[in-house]
């Protein structure tokens, strides 16, 4: 600061005869205005009798404002030829100011803001910082008012409200907040200290405070919940879109004011990724977001493809497998914002204020998956080497999501796909029910399930009804579907009971568990295997720990039939239990998967009875009644798979089956055979006759010749010719092939020749031996 210096000169008396340019300064008084006056109406206040005495010390003299100016004065006497004093020379200036103590300088150089108020809450002292803050000098500050340098915010407000407190309380005070300031171009975090200030006697005289700029710890704890939510917000369901946009939803608007996310095609399929080239790379984007309704700054609708030349932030963070930076100002900023402006509609500048960018390359599992961008355009920050850091952790987090959901999509589908093929589609060749399925596949994150269901032709116009569950979820699962599926028409083919079936499946089950030891729980499964007879219109069936078929009489009463469930396949050692009904021609029955009935949220007694109501509600077909089940009883988002058969049952009346007792005597066969050709005759199926009369004559001749009485043909019409001879012998034929002499063993050879297909059941009393033989057309 420029020291100014006074000088007046004074007679004997104190009259003031000359005044100087510095005394003008420092007093405001001119020289016109003072020479010829008394000094002593320039004095503010009467000297101290010892600055008087010494000629020396601090006065306080009246500006011509009217305010106090101290000046350190010293006269110095002017001599005249006697020696006496003629009068005095004068010299005034400032008065040096006492040096600062180690605590003043403390308070004025720290680094955080520090204030001090009287209790008014009015400024009595500012440190260097605080001035940097408010933005003006310590001296437009002082004795004002805090609401008066300030504008009318709710920060202000508290701010103020805090002071009170602890000038009104005595006690300080801690608080943070989030706010800006009148120098500052951006809020800041602020932690800051009130304390009350008191005097030597105790009293409450002030209040001083600290502030301290916490925008670096706030910052890092805004990340650091950014990365919490993202643990719990990102990744919810297996859907690799979805979890894109919830990514988006993480970033935007709290890191950036515009965000994208672009992923290969490769990942949103069932391709393997191809080799990168140093051409431009093709990104679908899949989801974006912004600060601002309507996305304006997308330059790319989601669905589309983009191409991004080599020189872009995101080309280059896929090629080079690291974040990508770039600040406005800098040449490949400038390149690619220029690139994005130029595509945008009617040449719509889609990213004005953009300044900041980061391009973050997805990967997981060392393969890249995608980009995402983060864009800064109203907040004022630049993206630093901290925000790096965190768009590489939420990056990898954001990845391996969209990874795992892309390796579930891939599973899913090929799972989809083999069950597909396993499953039986026309469900053709038999006229014992009329039939529809319907097989609906759960949106679980576990996976496809083991469920299945078949309709098997069996022989005399029988048919068996199967569905069945296998444990588990995935491949895995539909893999071993498709070997049970397989296994039961193995199975069925030969012609066993229900409960010798099961048996043999559970076998193979055991058997199948102990191949696989480390995945048992796999290989268990539930099964319901039954068999109706259009001609004696009984259903016989047996189950494996699966639920119970609800049946629907033509009257519309429906009951769930009481079946013993019986253990599970797989558990082994324990018996499986057959039962029959008899259900009236047009009876619907209903087999089911537990996925159908079972859920966590729901009472399975509760949905029985809905399956039930369902059952019976008017449709104009079975298809349409099976929709109108799945969509009765489904919740919305069921947790498992559901298989549903539908059967509605036919009978063959007594005019489409003829039987005849044979006594076991070879002179018998003539005879037999002829009633056979009459019956064919009445059914007018003459053409037929030539070849069931040979079937008839070899398979009653090879019955009374190698089987035991009692003999039994019947002759069955459905949309085959059926013959079938039982016997009470329990021993089943086989073809042999029969040597040139052989005078026999040719019969069954002459019979699979000439029929369809043929083959032996095992019944209660013995076997029956059968032939199916297409009927001509009508």
């Amino acid at each position: 600061m420029e020291r100014v210096c006074a000088v007046a000169i004074l007679d004997a008396q104190g009259v003031v005869k000359g005044w100087s340019e510095g005394a003008r300064r420092l007093t405001g008084h001119s020289a016109e205005d003072v020479v010829g006056r008394p000094a002593r109406d320039l004095l503010a206040e009467e000297p101290a009798p010892e600055a008087v005495a010494a000629l020396a010390g601090t006065v306080a003299l009246r500006h011509r404002d009217g305010s106090r100016v101290p000046l350190a004065l010293r006269a110095h006497p002017v001599l005249g030829a006697d020696g006496t004093p003629d009068g005095f020379t004068v010299t005034g200036e400032p008065p040096h100011e006492p040096e600062p103590t180690l605590a003043e300088r403390a308070f004025q150089q720290a680094s955080m803001s520090m204030s001090v108020f009287d209790t008014e809450q009015r400024y009595l002292l500012l440190n260097e910082a605080a001035c940097k803050v408010m933005g003006v000098p310590e001296e437009v500050l002082l004795g004002r008012h805090f609401p008066e340098t300030v504008e009318d915010q709710v920060h202000s407000r508290g701010f103020l409200w805090h002071l009170r407190e602890v000038a009104e309380t005595g006690r300080p005070l801690r608080y943070e907040s989030f706010t800006g300031a009148p120098a500052l171009n951006r809020e800041h975090a602020w932690t800051t200290d009130m304390w009350p200030v008191r005097d030597s006697s105790g009293e409450l005289i002030g209040t001083a405070l600290a502030a301290f700029d916490s925008s670096d710890q706030y910052w890092a704890r805004q990340r650091l919940a950014l990365l919490n939510e993202a643990a719990a917000t990102i990744g919810t369901t297996l859907d690799v879109v979805r979890t894109a946009e919830e990514m988006i939803g993480v970033v935007v608007p709290r890191f950036a004011d515009f965000a994208s996310v672009d992923l290969f095609d490769w990942v949103l399929g069932a391709e393997e990724p191809p080799a990168l080239a140093g051409t431009d790379i093709a990104l679908r984007r899949v989801a974006h977001g912004s600060g601002t309704e309507g996305t304006p700054e997308a330059a790319v609708h989601l669905g589309e493809v983009d191409y991004y030349p080599p020189f872009s932030p995101p080309a280059r963070a896929i090629l080079e497998g690291r974040v990508i930076q770039s600040h406005a100002g800098e040449p490949a900023f400038v390149r690619w914002v220029a690139e994005r402006n130029a595509r945008a509609p009617a040449g719509r500048r889609h990213r004005v204020g953009a300044h900041s960018m980061m391009a973050v390359p997805l990967r997981a599992r060392g393969i890249t998956l995608g980009v995402a961008v983060a864009v800064r355009i109203k907040q004022a920050d630049a993206y630093g080497a901290d925000d790096v850091v965190f768009a590489e952790e939420l990056a990898s987090r954001a990845a391996v999501c969209v990874d795992n959901a892309r390796r579930f999509a891939r599973e899913r589908t090929t799972a989809l796909s083999l069950q597909h093929n396993l499953l039986p589609r026309g469900l053709t060749g038999q006229a014992a029910v009329e039939v529809a399925h319907r097989y609906r596949p759960s949106g679980s994150q576990a996976g496809i399930g083991g469920d299945w269901f078949d309709v098997i032709p069996l022989s005399g116009s029988r048919v068996a009804l199967v569905v069945g569950d296998v444990v588990g979820h995935g491949i895995p699962s539909s893999a071993t579907m498709g070997r049970l599926c397989t296994a039961v028409r193995t199975l069925a083919d030969v012609d066993l009971p229900p409960d010798e079936l099961l048996t043999h499946l559970d076998d193979l089950v055991t058997h199948l568990a102990g191949d696989h030891s480390d995945e048992v729980a796999e290989l268990g499964a539930t099964c319901l295997y039954s068999v109706y007879d259009p001609v004696s219109r009984r259903l016989g069936l047996a189950a494996a720990g699966h639920p119970p078929p609800a049946v629907v009489l033509p009257d519309g009463t429906t009951q769930v039939i009481e079946v013993n469930a019986g253990p599970p396949l797989g558990v082994g050692g324990l018996p499986f239990e057959a039962m029959e009904v008899e259900l009236p021609e047009g009876a619907l029955v209903a087999l089911y998967t537990d996925g159908l009935i079972e859920d966590r949220d729901r009472d399975i007694d509760h949905a029985t009875a809905e399956l039930c109501r369902a059952l019976t509600a008017p449709a104009e077909s079975l298809d349409a009644l099976c929709d109108g089940v799945l969509k009765a009883v489904l919740p919305e988002d069921p947790s498992d798979d559901v298989a549903l058969l539908l059967a509605r049952t036919r009978a063959l009346g007594a005019d489409r089956i003829a039987t005849w007792d044979v006594p076991p005597d070879p002179e018998h066969v003539a005879t037999t055979r002829q009633a056979a050709t009459d019956q064919l005759a009445a059914w007018g199926l003459d053409e037929a006759a030539f070849v069931t009369e040979l079937v008839v004559s070899e398979l009653v001749t090879n019955a009374i010749r190698y089987g035991a009485p009692p003999i039994q043909l019947r002759l069955i019409r459905d949309r085959t010719l059926i013959c079938e001879v039982s016997d009470a012998s329990s021993t089943s034929p086989h073809l042999r092939r029969a040597h040139a002499y052989d005078e026999g063993g040719r019969g069954l050879l002459l019979v699979a020749q000439l029929t369809q297909r043929w083959g032996s059941r095992q019944t209660g009393s013995g076997k029956t031996i059968w032939a199916e033989q297409p009927l001509p057309p009508v």
